[in-house]
C-alpha cells in the first residue's frame, strides 16, 4: 500500500467519493425531506475537479454525483466533462486529474428531469452510469412518497421517470451491463404495498430493481425501526411470486444481487439496517459547501470543513493531508452498531445528525 493510499483505523480503504452537488429537490420524499434551499458557501466548479482530483490521488476509483437532485445542477455536463478526460484520451489537467484511477462516474437522480436532451448531454459527457429512483407503480403511491400534493401529480411525476428510464435507455445506458437501474425506498405501512408491483415494472423494463430499507439518516424524518421492512422480509415476498438464485454481494457494494430463475433479469436488496454492510465500506461522502462526512449515518458536528484546502491557489498536498489525515481517523460503523445495540443514537432525537439530502445520501 503506497503512503498516499490510506487505509482507516478498521482497515478499510478509500474506494468511492459521493460529491453531493446541491441540497436542493423538486421532490419532497418523507424519508429525505430536503431543506429547498442551497447552504451558504457552495463548491465552485474548480473547487470540485480540485477534490475529485485528492480524491483519486488518495485512491478513489468511482465518483458518484448525488444532491438533493443532480439533475437541477447548472454546471452538472460540464464537470462530468472534466472529470471523464480519460473516456476521450486527453492529457489530464491539475484541476480534473483522471491520472490513472478513476474508473467510473455515477449519477442518481430521481428522473423527473432527465429528458431526451439531458440524457444524450450526460452520456456525451462520459456519464458511466445512471440509478434512478420510484418508490411507487401508481399516482398514488409516487405521491404519497415524493411528497406530492395528489394522485394525479404523483401519476405525472410516474410518467416523467418512466419516460426518463426510456430516455436514458436510447442514451446508452445499457441496464444488461448494470448502467441503468431503479431504486425504490420501501417503508413499512406506507408503501410495502408497492413491492411486487415495483417487481413487475422493473422486469417488464428490462432493469434491475435495488429495494432499499428504510433508513435513519438526520433526524427529521421521524424514523422507528417498526417502519423497516427487512430486507429478508421483502425477498421473501418476492421469492414466492418469482424464485430467484443468489449472487453474493461484491466487495465493497451495498446490495445483495439475485437473478429471476426464469430470466427476467436481476434484483438487488440493500439491507443497511437489517443486515449492515460497514466492515468493508469504502465511501467518503462531501456535502455541496465541501464538508466532508466518513458515514452515511454521521453527526453534523463530526464532518471535517474542506474549504481552506479548496480555493484558487491552495496547495494541491495540503488537500491530500486534510482528506488522509481525515480518512485514517475513520472508525464508523453506524449500523453495526445499532444492530448489536451498541447505540440508542439512531433513536436519540437530541443526537443532531446530518440530514440526507445535505450528506448526498
Amino acid at each position: 500500500m503506497e503512503p498516499s493510499q490510506p487505509r482507516d483505523r478498521l482497515g478499510r480503504p478509500l474506494g468511492v467519493l459521493r460529491l453531493s452537488l446541491t441540497a436542493r429537490c423538486n421532490l419532497a420524499c418523507p424519508y429525505c425531506l430536503p431543506d429547498g434551499h442551497e447552504p451558504p458557501g457552495l463548491l465552485d466548479q474548480e473547487q470540485r475537479l480540485r477534490l475529485i482530483a485528492a480524491a483519486v490521488a488518495l485512491g478513489a476509483t468511482s465518483l458518484r454525483l448525488t444532491g438533493g437532485e443532480p439533475l437541477l445542477h447548472p454546471g452538472l455536463e460540464a464537470l462530468i466533462a472534466a472529470a471523464a478526460a480519460r473516456h476521450r484520451g486527453e492529457r489530464a489537467e491539475p484541476t480534473d486529474i483522471r491520472a490513472a484511477s478513476l474508473r467510473e462516474i455515477a449519477l442518481t437522480s430521481n428522473g423527473t428531469l432527465l429528458s431526451r436532451e439531458r440524457a444524450l448531454a450526460l452520456r456525451a459527457a462520459g456519464l458511466d452510469r445512471l440509478t434512478l429512483s420510484l418508490d411507487g407503480s401508481d399516482g398514488a403511491s409516487v405521491a404519497a412518497m415524493a411528497g406530492l400534493a395528489d394522485p394525479a401529480a404523483g401519476e405525472r411525476a410516474l410518467e416523467k421517470v418512466l419516460a426518463g428510464l426510456d430516455h436514458a435507455r436510447a442514451a446508452g445506458f445499457d441496464p444488461g451491463r448494470g448502467a441503468l437501474k431503479l431504486n425504490a425506498v420501501i417503508q413499512r405501512g406506507r408503501n410495502e404495498e408497492q413491492l411486487l408491483p415495483l417487481a413487475a415494472l422493473a422486469r417488464e423494463r428490462g432493469v434491475e430493481l435495488r429495494l432499499i430499507e428504510y433508513m435513519d439518516v438526520g433526524n427529521r424524518n421521524g424514523w422507528r425501526p417498526d417502519q423497516v421492512l427487512p430486507a429478508a422480509a421483502m425477498l421473501e415476498r418476492i421469492q414466492a411470486r418469482w424464485p430467484v438464485d443468489p449472487l453474493g454481494r461484491p466487495s465493497n457494494g451495498t446490495a445483495q444481487r439475485y437473478r429471476y430463475r426464469d430470466g427476467g433479469g436481476h434484483l438487488a436488496l440493500v439491507a443497511s439496517v437489517s443486515a449492515p454492510f460497514c466492515g468493508d465500506c469504502n465511501r467518503l461522502r462531501v456535502s455541496a459547501d465541501g464538508i466532508a462526512y466518513t458515514c452515511l449515518f454521521a453527526r453534523a458536528e463530526r464532518g471535517l470543513d474542506l474549504r481552506p484546502w479548496l480555493n484558487a491557489g491552495s496547495d494541491p498536498r495540503g488537500l491530500q493531508d486534510a482528506l488522509a489525515s481525515l480518512w485514517r481517523g475513520r472508525q464508523d460503523r453506524w449500523s453495526e452498531e445499532r444492530s448489536t445495540g451498541a447505540t440508542k443514537g439512531s433513536i436519540d432525537p437530541a443526537l443532531r445528525r446530518a440530514e440526507m439530502a445535505y450528506l448526498g445520501g
